[in-house]
């Protein structure tokens, strides 16, 4: 019987080590909303997209214990309904967002909720990945991936969504109400099943300052990290 040339079998190989690297950077995106262990994203299911999909009212059911004490936007109110612009100040520049209310107005809500709330002050980006997908996650005030608002809520997705450079989403765990405080900025193209609500966008500028933290690389070299030159949300202004 044959055996596999060479050639063959560095394929196998690489596709391997592709699938390898797509399945530990999913881990990433798993933010703990309520100080829960964080659990792998779960695979996108072509049959059902729309999974945790929010329709009428948004509703911010308490959760563990927050990392900040906050209070969660009061249900009933009137929700974003357009385009809202807001600046996330940090150590390494400014990274201006325009946030869409009018398709995810529950994430917006929340995000804008926190950030005049002072939430998101004083707090670090925790993890940035280099390889599978290209973010940086930010977010959590303690800084561990595991700090949440003591609030969850439901993904506002479709099944359209998809992340190239520049897009703003939340991150969760892959329940379909998991949703906290935690979000990823993504830096390059990044293939990610459409299971992580995108609410918004980073200005050419903004990215261009992510971009710059990600040359940089992770702490120690490895492709999912801590950044190497930390990086600290100072305040995030609004309107």
């Amino acid at each position: 019987m044959p055996h596999p040339g060479r050639s063959t079998l560095e394929r196998v190989r690489t596709r391997l080590m592709s699938a390898a690297l797509a399945a530990s950077a999913l881990l990433l995106l798993a933010g703990c909303a309520g100080g829960t262990t964080t659990e792998p994203a779960p695979a996108a299911s072509a049959d059902a997209p729309s999974e945790g999909a929010v329709s009428g009212e948004c509703s911010y059911p308490a959760s563990g214990q927050p990392a900040v004490d906050v209070t969660p936007p009061a249900e009933g109110t009137d929700q974003p309904t357009g385009e809202v612009q807001a600046v996330l100040q940090t150590s390494a520049g400014d990274i201006p967002l325009t946030l869409d209310g009018e398709r995810t107005p529950c994430t917006v809500e929340s995000f804008v909720s926190l950030a005049q709330q002072q939430y998101f002050s004083n707090t670090e980006c925790h993890r940035l990945t280099t390889s599978g997908i290209f973010v940086l996650q930010c977010g959590d005030p303690t800084g561990t991936g595991r700090g949440g608002p003591g609030y969850v809520f439901a993904n506002e997705v479709d099944g359209s969504e998809t992340y190239p450079a520049g897009t703003v989403a939340m991150a969760n765990t892959g329940r379909p109400v998991s949703n906290g405080s935690q979000f990823f900025l993504v830096y390059a193209d990044s293939t990610l099943p459409p299971n992580y609500t995108v609410f918004g966008t980073m200005s050419p500028e903004g990215l261009a300052v992510v971009q710059s933290i990600a040359a940089a690389g992770t702490a120690g070299g490895a492709s999912d990290g801590s950044p190497a030159n930390p990086v600290t949300i100072s305040g995030v202004t609004v309107g």
